[in-house]
């Protein structure tokens, strides 16, 4: 027989991990290696095995033991139902009912079912970003046959109760382990999992409940909206007695002629001559909500920045805006006539 493994090692925690850690790594173990998940012919060994390590670790007094005794102080002490008793009130129990519902073992055939997502993509440009838009998109969608009103069943008749799992869309049976009982569930073959037979199907939607049709949908783009996936909650496909998907609206903001954009400051570079960076000037320069005239000063080097505060766009879903920075280029010319050429170099005299 081999010998046991450390019950650390089994689950991957240290001695000084928090019972919160240690319960929520066995959680994700078991979910990994549970028999009725994982059907591997190692599988319901392993979950013996992760589940016994927990048994151990996660009761104080049994903890104590191990840390100073190791396997053979708890083995002498505990038999394998002693191990695992008391267990399951304070810990397999609620992590089991956690990852597979009351009971144990269910995978839960009979709850609601989600209608699909649905991806939809525009672009918006930086004044959109800074007063925000109102969309209006035909969309084309699964939604609930009008006809039957969701039903699936032909106008003046009803569903039938499934008389295989008694309108619970799942079968279940118990497997009964050494320190535990799961009930697991399958669909039922019967109804398919719907808990309900149609005898007579809706004409429209051939008992589908739903069809393929079109909506229009309205929604906001927001201020202050960047480039990335943005929901509208329940307005994906429609599902019958389910909970609707979502859109999922992808916005891309177009690249602007004038501006560059970072966060919620805007950048713009305007060109200015070596004269009017030498003796200042008064420039006007564009925003997103019109113009904006500034002073330069006298003597402004290449690359010196002006601050129009306020002059951004908002950042989403808070106050305020952010600003706009203009960059001072300062143009050289590359040819001069004979007389600019004297004027700069008497300039150059003077200025030694």
């Amino acid at each position: 027989m081999a010998a046991k493994r450390d019950y650390y090692e089994v689950l991957g925690v240290s001695k000084t991990s928090t019972p919160d850690e240690i319960k929520q790594q066995y959680r994700k173990l078991a979910l990994k290696f549970h028999p009725d998940r994982n059907k591997s012919s190692e599988a319901a060994e392993h979950f013996k095995e992760i589940s016994e390590a927990y048994a151990v670790i996660s009761d104080p007094e049994k903890k104590q033991i191990y840390d100073q005794h190791g396997h053979a102080g708890v083995d002498g002490r505990y038999s394998t139902d002693d191990i695992f008793q008391g267990a399951q009130g304070g810990g397999f129990d609620s992590i089991f009912e956690s990852i597979f519902g009351r009971g144990g073992g269910g995978f839960g055939f009979n709850q609601q079912q989600r209608g699909s997502d649905i991806l939809y993509q525009t672009s918006v440009t930086l004044e959109d970003v800074l007063h925000g838009k109102k969309m209006e998109i035909s969309l084309q969608k699964q939604i609930q046959c009008d006809i039957c009103n969701g039903s699936g069943a032909k106008l003046g008749t009803n569903k039938k109760t499934c008389t295989t799992c008694n309108g619970q869309g799942q079968v279940r049976q118990t497997r009964n382990m050494e320190f535990a009982s799961f009930v697991t569930a399958a669909p039922c073959s019967a109804c398919r999992g719907q808990g309900s037979i149609i005898e007579t199907p809706c004409n429209e939607c051939k008992g589908q409940g739903k069809k393929k049709g079109t909506k229009i949908v309205t929604f906001d783009i927001p201020p202050g909206i960047d480039s990335g996936d943005y929901t509208v909650p329940d307005e994906g496909n429609e599902i019958p007695d389910g909970v609707n998907g979502d859109l999922i609206i992808r916005v891309r903001v177009r690249p602007h002629s004038k501006f560059n954009r970072d966060g919620k400051d805007i950048f713009y570079d305007h060109d200015i001559s070596m004269i009017d960076a030498a003796l200042g000037c008064e420039i006007t320069v564009p925003t997103l909500e019109g113009t904006e005239k500034i002073k330069v000063d006298s003597g402004s080097q290449p690359n010196t920045i002006i601050k129009l505060k306020g002059k951004g766009v908002p950042h989403i879903n808070s106050r305020g805006k952010g600003d706009q920075f203009v960059r001072i280029v300062v143009n050289v010319p590359k040819k001069l006539n004979k007389h600019q050429k004297n004027l700069l170099d008497e300039f150059r005299k003077v200025s030694d």
